[in-house]
């Protein structure tokens, strides 16, 4: 496992936004690196509904030459939340496996190095014959599938209603299953774990919850970090996102993510709300963090 001995981040940290795609995928970009971000977060079609689209030539070529003059690498696409690989219902499950299919090789022809994931929900089937169905799933779109270059990125989870991923063993289990190892890991929500109780508010929880997550899962696998402070108490298992330092979780907790060199090289992403009283709050929301770093002395 790592060292869990905090040290102070000194350089520059990885951080972005989910930003849109209203005026084109590479639009994405160029927004990112007029906030000053070194990373971002995007979907690749309308998250909200089944219908799929193919890239064009033009499309793949003005979003990669974006990534050459903006310099940004770390970026992650984000999977329609209509997926649920661990769906009840034959149809709905194959449904949700071509989603995903069809968004690794969107995001491969990209060139886009992450895609994220909210594992599935078990509904009223057991959790076990679910975790199973979602790691099949997987699998099968690996070994059939070898053009996809995006590693696949299971994001942590609040634990409201059904959701798999609000514990770090659920996790660890779907990891381990996967054969791919080089195409798998995990995105961690600050709002999804706290809301399931981990506590990331001072020090000694802090330090309690990485050492939680290294023991269980391996800080190694960690590939993203979904930065948003949350509206409901710890343990609350509702998944409400607020904005940085407003929260439940609050300043302390985002200090102490933000200069901790474990994570240093991890990239974090916003997905908190866009404007508030007329306010650009993704500047304000970047600017917060970015003061919350300690500098060299």
């Amino acid at each position: 496992m790592n060292d869990l001995t905090q040290k102070p981040v000194l350089e520059q940290p990885l951080l972005g936004a989910h930003f849109s795609i209203a005026k084109g995928l590479q639009n994405a970009l160029y927004t990112a690196q007029r906030y000053g971000c070194n990373a971002l977060q995007l979907f690749t079609k309308n998250a909200r509904t089944w219908k799929e689209r193919r890239l064009t030539d033009e499309e793949v070529a003005l979003f990669k030459k974006a990534a050459a003059e903006t310099g940004i690498t770390a970026i992650a696409s984000h999977t329609s939340y209509l997926i649920n690989l661990a769906a009840a219902d034959p149809k709905s499950r194959a449904r949700s496996k071509e989603a995903l299919t069809r968004e690794l090789l969107r995001s491969s022809e990209l060139g886009i190095a992450y895609v994220v994931l909210h594992p599935g929900s078990h509904k009223n089937q057991n959790i076990d014959e679910a975790m199973t169905q979602i790691v099949d799933n997987i699998n099968q779109i690996f070994d059939t599938n070898p053009a996809i270059t995006s590693r696949l990125l299971l994001e942590t989870t609040a634990g409201q209603g059904k959701s798999i991923g609000h514990r770090f063993e659920q996790i660890a289990i779907l990891l381990d299953r996967v054969n791919c190892k080089d195409k798998i890991g995990v995105c961690l929500d600050t709002a999804h774990i706290f809301a399931a109780g981990y506590d990331l508010r001072q020090a000694a929880s802090f330090d309690e919850t990485m050492a939680g997550f290294d023991g269980i899962i391996g800080l190694e696998n960690l590939n993203l970090i979904h930065l948003n402070d949350c509206k409901k108490d710890l343990g609350s298992r509702i998944d409400r996102h607020a904005h940085i330092g407003l929260g439940k979780i609050g300043r302390s907790g985002f200090g102490l993510i933000m200069n901790d060199e474990r994570l240093k090289d991890v990239p974090k992403i916003l997905e908190t709300p866009k404007l508030e009283d007329g306010r650009d709050m993704d500047q304000v929301n970047l600017d917060f963090l970015r003061s919350l770093v300690k500098t060299k002395r």
